[in-house]
């Protein structure tokens, strides 16, 4: 009797149906949810790229509006990133040549480093010797302006079962813009300045 009911069990294959579906739905929604993710994550990109080339033409001009420009890319970021914090970095140099160029200075010891009492010239004016020569801001006529922007956004497809997969998102884009010749360009400062 024992034995008859345990074939009949075996042999029985109602409810596999439900057993397999619940295998594999696990499965099927990381796959759907980490497509939907890398979608998302695309498009904002997308428009994170788009967003910071116009938004660095736009000011690069003499009647561009810093905050006003910044505005509408966080406007244009909202639309696939609910929810999305923007931050915006500008640094500004006299020249291309100048980008990542380091204060003037008298190196005395060869070490490379401004130190040991050896005198730099402050170009940027804020009364440090800097690595790079760069101001911040937006700069004046003719200076080349370099825009960063860094997006963070929770996703829209949160995916509880990949590492990291509900963590928020960061993006970043980059744009070098020269501003128009509006006006007299500024130039670097040329006060002098001793290292320690």
């Amino acid at each position: 009797m024992i034995g008859g009911l345990f074939r009949r069990l075996l042999r029985d294959e109602r409810g596999t149906t439900v057993m397999e579906f619940g295998l594999m739905i696990t499965v099927f929604m990381t796959l759907m949810l980490g497509l939907f993710d890398l979608g998302q994550m695309a498009y904002t990109k997308a428009i994170l790229d788009g967003a910071v080339q116009s938004t660095a033409r736009e000011v690069s001009l003499e009647t561009g509006n810093v905050t006003a420009a910044n505005a509408h890319l966080r406007e244009m970021l909202a639309l696939s990133a609910p929810g999305v914090t923007v931050t915006t970095s500008r640094v500004n140099y006299t020249d291309f040549a100048d980008i990542e160029r380091p204060e003037t200075w008298d190196d005395a010891d060869g070490s490379g480093v401004c130190d040991n009492n050896e005198a730099y010239t402050d170009e940027n004016g804020n009364g440090n010797w800097d690595t790079d020569v760069a101001s911040t801001g937006n700069g004046s006529a003719s200076d080349v302006v370099i825009l960063t922007v860094t997006a963070t956004y929770d996703p829209l497809f949160p995916n509880p079962f990949t590492p990291g997969g509900v963590s928020e998102r960061s993006l970043t884009s980059t744009a070098v813009k020269k501003n128009q010749p509006f006006a007299d360009q500024a130039g670097y400062g040329s006060d002098a300045g001793v290292c320690a």
